[in-house]
């Protein structure tokens, strides 16, 4: 099995273990889509290029903010959240969940699928 095989792998696996999760994505720090399980409706490159984006910000203001590392990025937004986290040294970890998922459940789950990753890469 190929490494990106291995990775899609990954991805479909932590949205079939963690139902609230809806959609998931390995994406470079500079922007590039590594492997996704997106909805079919969702476009890839522009996803990527707002989680570089976000994650540049939040490393900014991290920073800024004497916070040290950034560990995660977090949105709430009214259907749901955006779940962000390092998986690699160049690569974040992209998750969107439903708006009554648990959270430490999910940064459970997405601790887990970012280790497994870091493995692969």
């Amino acid at each position: 099995m190929s490494r990106t095989e291995t990775l899609q792998r990954i991805l479909r696996s932590l949205q079939t273990e963690s139902p609230d999760i809806e959609a998931s994505a390995l994406i470079s720090d500079d922007g590039l889509m590594i492997a996704s399980a997106l909805p079919q409706h969702v476009e890839e490159t522009r996803v990527a290029g707002m989680s570089a984006t976000l994650l540049s910000l939040g490393n900014r203001a991290a920073t800024e903010l004497s916070l040290k590392t950034l560990q995660q990025v977090l949105i709430r937004g009214e259907d749901g959240y955006a779940v962000m986290v390092k998986a690699s040294e160049g690569t974040m970890l992209l998750c969107l969940t439903t708006k009554n998922a648990k959270l430490g459940l999910i940064f459970l789950d997405v601790g887990r699928a970012a280790d497994q990753i870091a493995d692969v890469l």
